[in-house]
């Protein structure tokens, strides 16, 4: 049976530590301690995704080069009266989101809209009372970056504001271990456009 990821990890609350909205002055120190962390994730056999045999040779994920532009300041509009639906994942497993709201920005000198959605399951718990799920496609899939799509996490907005660092863009687990069950990014946030940042896809 597939083994069950639902975003509970040690890895998603230290990322959530870890996006304070950071200053454009301090962004690659973030960006930088990002690569840290999930390295230092991956390498600990109690929480590494990773097969014993890819695990046993692992040094490192594959990061694109860290950029600033794709860090982006997107208008945040919350959702009204959002319906709760059945996230397709990788196997039969269909957890319940909602949608949460809408991010509005600029990229490239294209405008883009992502929807941001929260998990009822992660709502109730304290740790995550503020957590927000932002899965994603864009051109680099297969082609750099892993097909299937990746993954941003992020904390409910105080403001209309809300920072999107494509820098901190990482794979499903099911990238390394096909045991895990992952959502699949609905086609609505798929974006026609190249994200050269984050993860990489995993090379064994």
């Amino acid at each position: 049976m597939a083994k069950i990821f639902i975003l509970i990890s040690l890895h998603s609350l230290l990322l959530l530590k870890l996006m304070s909205q950071p200053l454009p002055e301090n962004h690659q120190k973030e960006i930088l301690d990002f690569q840290k962390q999930m390295n230092l994730e991956f390498a600990d056999p109690t929480e590494s995704p990773l097969l014993k045999k890819d695990l046993k040779k692992f040094k490192s994920l594959n990061f694109f080069p860290i950029d600033v532009i794709y860090r982006v300041e997107a208008q945040f509009l919350k959702a009204d009266q959002s319906m709760p639906f059945e996230m397709m994942t990788t196997t039969g497993r269909k957890p319940i989101y909602e949608k949460y709201g809408e991010a509005h920005f600029e990229l490239n000198g294209k405008t883009f809209v992502l929807t941001i959605y929260q998990s009822h399951s992660l709502r109730e718990m304290e740790e995550f009372k503020s957590y927000l799920f932002l899965p994603f496609t864009d051109r680099t899939n297969g082609k750099g970056s892993y097909a299937g799509g990746r993954f941003i996490d992020l904390e409910i907005p105080e403001e209309n504001l809300i920072v999107i660092d494509f820098n901190k863009a990482y794979n499903p687990y099911c990238a390394y271990n096909e045991r895990y069950s992952c959502p699949i990014p609905p086609k609505e946030n798929d974006l026609d456009i190249e994200i050269r940042a984050g993860v990489m896809a995993f090379k064994k």
